[in-house]
């Protein structure tokens, strides 16, 4: 690549370099940087807008980690997957940290929803009060496909995963090397177990505090599953972000910050990896991670996967 061209990054190129990316090890370093104080994460732009009876919306997220700099924009329609395309798409831009010229813009969505399960999966081993035998996941999608990719790998105990979603037929599409119930409810998939995970879509709250096992996990992915009991019963509860939850006028716990009807948290997920806040002090606690999703965790991973392909061939170069 020279300085007249840009690197394009296809979702197949980008599949092709994600083998040979550790992203679990990226995302952790890079909250890791942030629970260090050595990154930037501006405010992220929210774009919505309805169109035929739909709610659409464009999010774009700038960052700086380690003198790399980026932006992650991600975009989605919940009706999407009834044309056959898929909810989310996006693109991941690089820039050069000297001269701020963007150096390649890549597909983005594998990597966003490779990103989210590499938090679930950090999230599981920080603050899992025993080893995990039984998972809820609440949606079947392509976020939960993602997290069957990496969290049974992660948790060397588990023997049941169970399933929910609004489409019955969708969830038992799922496989895992485990075995996969498809529950009834989400009461049903959420009851004993000591992990659970949303990847839904909906904006609406359904999970009761009562649901939840002692000890449980509730890794709150897609942010406005649980009812605001779960959040102000919670034993301790978690975030990636504390000033990009408490901004958020859109989800229910940057709703309740706004409100004051939550004033603090327990700490973030960076801070915990660096030693600085204490996570579980007990097992019988119900703890509660409401990850924002921050865009240093994507540019983590597409780092490492422009090196691999900037290094294999792969891609397109393409004039500015």
């Amino acid at each position: 690549m020279t300085a007249d061209t840009i690197l394009y990054l296809s979702g197949d190129d980008v599949a092709a370099a994600l083998e040979h990316v550790d992203a679990i090890a990226a995302v952790a370093a890079a909250f890791e940087a942030h629970g260090r104080g050595e990154t930037i994460l501006p405010p992220e732009a929210y774009l919505g807008w309805e169109r035929d009876g739909e709610t659409l919306r464009s999010l774009s997220m700038p960052a700086c980690l380690d003198s790399t700099p980026g932006v992650k924009v991600i975009n989605g329609n919940p009706a999407n997957p009834g044309r056959g395309l898929s909810r989310a798409s996006g693109l991941t831009l690089l820039f050069d940290p000297a001269t701020a010229v963007p150096v390649c813009v890549m597909e983005g969505a594998r990597i966003s929803c490779v990103r989210t399960a590499a938090v679930s999966a950090i999230a599981a081993e920080l603050l899992a009060a025993h080893p995990v035998e039984r998972l809820a996941l609440l949606g079947a999608g392509a976020l939960a496909r993602c997290h069957l990719r990496v969290l049974p790998a992660r948790l060397p105990e588990l023997r049941e995963i169970r399933v929910y979603d609004v489409e019955p037929a969708r969830a038992r599409t799922l496989e895992a090397d485990v075995p996969v119930l498809v529950c009834d409810s989400a009461e049903q998939a959420i009851r004993g177990a000591g992990l659970v995970v949303t990847v839904t879509t909906t904006t609406t709250g359904y999970i009761r505090h009562s649901w939840l096992d002692s000890g449980a996990l509730l890794v709150n992915v897609s942010l406005d599953d649980p009812l605001a009991e779960v959040l102000l019963r919670a034993d301790k509860l978690f975030v990636d972000d504390w000033s990009l939850v408490a901004a958020d006028e859109h989800r229910l716990l940057g709703r309740m910050i706004r409100e004051g009807t939550i004033r603090a948290v327990d700490g973030e997920l960076g801070e915990l990896l660096v030693g600085s806040r204490p996570g579980r002090t007990h097992p019988d606690e119900i703890v509660v991670v409401n990850p924002f999703g921050l865009a240093i965790e994507d540019l983590a991973i597409a780092r490492e996967v422009y090196r691999h392909a900037s290094a294999s061939g792969l891609g397109t170069s393409l004039l500015r």
